[in-house]
């Protein structure tokens, strides 16, 4: 099964507009909050464009990138060529929790989830997988109009009934065990939710 039929509309983009889109990925990895000495697992990972700018920002931490493309995961350690902190998994988001041997202190899905079937599901999954107030960053489309989402002269980014709101992602992700901790604001089409995994005390 492919990428494109587990997550429809969620293709790796063309490097040329995704780069233009998004020229400092190391700043807004630092947007999300990630740390020096987190554990973090890029799901979803793709070529890597965020993997490696992750990296760079855990230091003595560690990255996994996490996807069901072989290629694309060729892509990713290409990109993160010669960092020690990354190691790799092949396989379905839907298995995560059966697939990642060690907890996570953050998980991000970036520009996949609005490709979700199961929403709640993955959300559930990814819980499965946090530490204790392990933290699960989604970022997002904003529900604007296609044509209004223009990148190099064209209009980007997934189909317009697609697009999610921040609530929509909220009501999707929180029923798994979450709870929103801040929204953050990636100019010029994107939010990045941030949300907590619940303890039972």
């Amino acid at each position: 099964m492919t990428h494109e039929q587990l997550f429809p509309a969620s293709a790796m983009p063309d490097r040329d507009w995704w780069h233009t889109l998004w020229p400092d990925p190391d700043r807004v990895v630092s947007a999300l909050r990630i740390e020096q000495g987190m554990t973090v697992v890029d799901l979803g990972c793709g070529d890597g464009y965020f993997t490696a700018a992750i990296a760079r920002q855990v230091g003595a931490g560690r990255v996994i990138g996490f996807d069901l493309d072989p290629v694309m995961l060729e892509q990713a350690q290409d990109a993160c060529k010669g960092m020690s902190n990354c190691s790799w998994l092949l396989g379905d988001a839907m298995t995560l929790s059966r697939l990642l041997a060690v907890p996570a202190d953050y998980v991000l899905i970036a520009n996949t989830f609005h490709g979700v079937p199961d929403k709640t599901a993955l959300a559930s999954e990814v819980a499965a997988i946090l530490k204790p107030n392990g933290r699960l960053a989604i970022v997002n489309w904003y529900p604007l109009q296609r044509e209004q989402t223009t990148v190099l002269g064209r209009p980007r980014g997934p189909k317009t009934e697609m697009r999610m709101s921040p609530e929509q992602t909220r009501t999707m992700v929180e029923p798994a065990g979450f709870k929103l901790e801040t929204r953050v604001e990636l100019p010029p089409y994107h939010y990045g939710a941030i949300f907590m995994r619940i303890t039972n005390s």
